[in-house]
């Protein structure tokens, strides 16, 4: 990276450009949208379309406030296909173009822009120069050329793997990995690598796997996708939408300005639980709860959990009618049953259709049927008795009733379960019935099972009979999930049932799997995402992130916990070895390893990550030592020094970590050597670990090669 590159002044002044054009396209837009303001009258049809104007309007302002984000971060120089000449294209977050409409800067994820990302020196794709800059702002800082061609190495000859591991911009991405971190992810737009260009730019139809290692950049990967396919395919992703589901809420606070930062700020991001309504999740299940929830099978617990409700009379209904009586036997209540469950798939859709077979009935016992069904209806549809039998052969429920009445009841438990669980699961599913289904504390677990739930009885019928499309499912055009090697079989079905067109993006590591049921290898989860398409799994064998002496002590983790697997190849070597400590006590022990820490690596993002149960101490100790600091679960990352739970620290990144007593996290679970794994793999700069307990066996296995300065990759995905 040149800082005294002679064109260094002519780029800046390019840059300067590009900037004025795009505050003249700014002020373009505002003075369009203050025209439509000010008319505010006409036709409905007039308004309709001022208003979509509008709205374009306004995310076109969005999209050209880039805050501090660098506008322009390169330029490719290739042969012109129709001469002999030379043409350029300056590369930057956004289109941008002149007052003649000719193009200033090019839009990252344009045709045209791809060799910027995927040239390489056997493979140049028509380059003569590939232009690296060091920006900030507005600021050109540095310049990295790399020349193609005859006589010149590009990134791909043997002789620029040695120098850069294969690596494009090295220079420039390195000096991005090692500056400092702020709380939140940021993009890496001027920095994208070509394995994780092949991802991002991979068509859109079917499932995409990509498996990759901590550090290797699979979420912002996975997000640059969900910005390029809603740029290549906006018509007409943007009307069917693009989800974005993330672990937890401290991840998605992470993530939260990665999509604006590209132009992309109307893509939903949620967790779960936000896409099932009328609910609270409040809490978490024992292990083995979540486990028997999580299960592929409770779909059909719940399916004849419905089926359980659906039930003839026990005994005749005899109701007065005029000057006489009507009854309906339980022989005729039997086959109203079995006719409407045939006809309907879904439950409170047929509650119409078994109500109008309940009064055909009825009206067929009153003298030889001389009487019309309505009038029936008319006047018995309010009788408590007629109200009590209708409910008992079909009640109309909601997910949060059915599963409130479920679980409160042994017996209908026993009913639903069958044989389908093993033996045990209606005491460990059930619980004490509450009051009411308002006052019930549902858990993570469980949302997968309302949404089943919602799937199987459909939404309820309004008074006139119509179902508010409110009510109806929400699906998408195209799908990302991050951490998906921690989702349930029940969760992936989920996921499933929200795609429009069987287009979904899914990333993950199945050596961080520490999930209720985690799974052994990526055929576990396809086997619960659409199946329109032949699945592709795509590996991310780099780490950029985590330094090689850092992912070293991580490995030899690994190598207990996910033996099958290998970590990825780290591109840098850190300032500094982890710190190993021993204190008497931990409290005072952590405060020291923070306060050093923090004095060591000045302004920066900091982490203390510790069991749960001791997350609550560890703060209370920070505190009582006067050391200012957050907590993950209330107010994300936002303090330069975080207490973080290790269950929602999967998929962080921090420039410094503060590991408290790994064995306790080691002990936590089925999965407790993962966890360990996963937490000593969020540090981009410096690791100490603080313990009083002995060292889990996995962190000082003398075959681990953890004084290594790089970490081998075994780049073969997991069989499927």
């Amino acid at each position: 990276m040149s800082q005294n590159h002679p064109d260094l002044v002519p780029e800046q002044a390019y840059i300067d450009h590009a900037y004025e054009c795009l505050e003249t396209s700014r002020a373009a837009a505002w003075r369009m949208r203050e025209m439509h303001e000010a008319d505010l009258g006409g036709t409905f049809q007039a308004r309709f379309e001022r208003n979509a104007v509008d709205e374009t309007l306004v995310k076109r302002l969005v999209e050209l406030d880039l805050g501090d984000a660098a506008l322009v971060f390169g330029r490719i120089d290739r042969s012109d296909p129709e001469g002999d000449g030379v043409e350029s294209f300056h590369i930057g977050r956004l289109a941008v173009a002149d007052e003649d409409r000719e193009p200033v800067v090019v839009d990252w994820r344009a045709p045209v822009a791809e060799p910027f990302y995927r040239a390489t020196g056997r493979e140049p794709m028509g380059l003569r120069r590939r232009r690296h800059f060091a920006v900030e702002g507005r600021h050109l800082l540095g310049l990295e050329d790399e020349l193609f061609g005859e006589g010149h190495l590009g990134v791909g000859d043997d002789e620029g793997l040695d120098r850069s591991g294969g690596l494009r911009g090295y220079s420039t991405l390195i000096a991005s990995l090692e500056r400092g971190r702020t709380g939140s992810l940021g993009d890496i737009v001027a920095t994208i690598q070509a394995e994780q260009d092949e991802i991002i730019r991979s068509p859109q139809a079917g499932v995409l796997v990509v498996q990759g290692g901590p550090g290797t950049g699979k979420t912002v990967v996975a997000l640059h996708r969900a910005a390029y396919l809603l740029y290549t395919h906006r018509f007409p992703l943007e009307d069917q939408g693009v989800l974005v589901i993330g672990p937890n809420r401290v991840f998605l606070r992470y993530i939260e300005r990665v999509l604006p930062s590209l132009g992309e700020a109307g893509i939903a991001q949620v967790v779960l639980a936000d896409l099932v309504p009328d609910v609270t999740v409040r809490g978490d299940d024992p292990p083995e709860v979540a486990r028997a929830k999580g299960a592929a099978v409770m779909s059909e617990v719940i399916d004849r959990a419905i089926r359980d409700r659906e039930r003839p009379l026990r005994e005749d209904l005899v109701l007065p009618f005029r000057f006489g009586y009507v009854r309906l036997r339980v022989e005729e209540s039997e086959r109203i049953v079995r006719m409407v469950r045939r006809r309907h798939r879904r439950h409170n859709a047929a509650r119409r259709q078994l109500e109008a077979e309940v009064w055909s009935s009825l009206a067929a016992t009153w003298r030889d049927g001389d009487v019309d069904p309505s009038d029936v209806r008319a006047e018995l549809r309010s009788s408590p008795e007629m109200r009590e039998a209708l409910e008992r052969m079909w009640p109309v429920l909601t997910p949060a009733e059915l599963l409130h009445d479920l679980y409160g009841s042994k017996a209908l438990l026993r009913s639903a379960i069958g044989r389908l669980l093993e033996p045990g699961a209606v005491d460990l599913l059930h619980r004490p019935r509450s009051a009411s289904v308002e006052e019930v504390v549902w858990s993570t677990a469980d949302v997968a099972l309302l949404d089943d739930a919602r799937e199987a009885l459909g939404p309820r019928p309004g008074r006139s009979g119509r179902i508010d499309e409110v009510d109806e499912l929400r699906t998408y055009g195209h799908i990302v999930v991050d951490e998906v090697q921690d989702l349930t079989p029940m969760e992936l079905r989920m996921v499933t049932r929200r795609s429009l067109n069987g287009s979904v993006t899914v990333v993950g590591d199945i050596a961080q799997a520490t999930g209720p049921l985690a799974p052994s290898d990526w055929s576990d989860v396809l086997e619960h995402l659409p199946d329109r398409r032949p699945p592709r799994v795509i590996g991310l064998s780099v780490g950029y992130r985590i330094p090689a002496q850092i992912m070293a002590l991580a490995d030899a983790v690994m190598k207990v916990a996910a033996p099958g697997l290998r970590a990825p190849t780290s591109v840098r070597l850190g300032d500094a070895e982890p710190s190993v400590v021993e204190v008497d006590d931990i409290a005072a022990g952590v405060v020291s390893a923070v306060r050093a820490m923090v004095n060591g690596l000045g302004r920066a993002s900091v982490a203390v990550v510790a069991a749960d149960e001791r997350c609550d101490e560890v703060s209370a100790a920070l505190s009582a030592a006067g050391v200012d600091h957050g907590r993950a679960g209330v107010s994300g990352l936002e303090h330069e020094l975080t207490v973080v739970p290790v269950s929602v620290v999967k998929g962080l990144e921090l420039d410094g970590v503060v590991l408290v007593e790994p064995v306790e996290i080691a002990e936590s679970g089925r999965h407790g050597l993962r966890s360990l794994y996963v937490a000593l793999t969020r540090s981009t700069r410096r690791l100490t670990v603080v313990h009083r307990r002995a060292l889990p066996d996995a962190m000082h296995r003398e075959d681990s090669g953890a004084g290594d300065s790089s970490v081998e990759i075994d780049q073969q995905l997991p069989a499927f």
